[in-house]
């Protein structure tokens, strides 16, 4: 099963045979229903996830008044990159990282992480172009969050959520969204309705249609 599912969704960590015979010995699959969180802030990393269903959100906490924002996803194929460089130098997590929705995730125990780090060139240059792909997510997150106007950064966000979901009706909640952006509740239902007005969205009840995701 684990051999199956690492040629489906990590095939780069696959064209080394003994690459992948390492990672089926050491992994396990698990299921994690939403809502759980995976990785929590200060803690010191325990595994390394590699999603292969569902959908995670990584979120970084302030520690003063508790808020979160937002940083990037991790989808199928996807790993949370924070949590291997993080383990790399043996620090605490920035990050916290929760599941979205329902997900499977191969699970490699954080010690064997480092070493296969160590002996395999193949499984760097994963993380490499993990970390560039996420790095890139960062960094339209910080354009949003600095130059963009309340409006556009929360229209910006619902598209990603139903690209990212598959669908163009997303089952939220405007405190779920103003959780994800760091924001209130108020604020949120606000600027949904300007949206509305606008013609972008369609609002029901636990219901948000996107009429335009381009």
């Amino acid at each position: 099963m684990i051999s199956e599912v690492l040629d489906t969704y990590f095939p780069k960590l696959t064209t080394m045979p003994d690459l992948k015979k390492e990672l089926v010995a050491i992994s396990s699959i698990h299921k994690f229903e939403a809502g759980t969180v995976i990785l929590r802030q200060g803690a010191y990393i325990k595994v390394i996830p590699l999603l292969i269903s569902g959908l995670a959100k990584v979120f970084k906490e302030e520690p003063i008044n508790g808020n979160e924002v937002l940083l990037y996803y991790i989808q199928p194929g996807e790993s949370c990159v924070m949590s291997v460089t993080t383990l790399i130098r043996n620090q605490e997590s920035q990050v916290k990282a929760v599941i979205e929705e329902d997900s499977e995730v191969v699970v490699i125990p954080a010690d064997k992480a480092l070493v296969i780090a160590k002996k395999y060139p193949k499984w760097n240059e994963f993380i490499y172009d993990l970390f560039n792909l996420k790095f890139e997510e960062l960094l339209d997150v910080i354009e949003i969050l600095t130059f963009s106007n309340k409006d556009k950064r929360l229209l910006e966000y619902l598209k990603k959520e139903a690209k990212l979901k598959g669908r163009n009706v997303l089952n939220t909640t405007h405190q779920h969204i103003a959780h994800d952006l760091g924001s209130s509740r108020e604020v949120i239902s606000r600027l949904l309705k300007k949206l509305e007005q606008e013609g972008h969205i369609f609002l029901k009840q636990g219901e948000i249609e996107l009429i335009d995701l381009t």
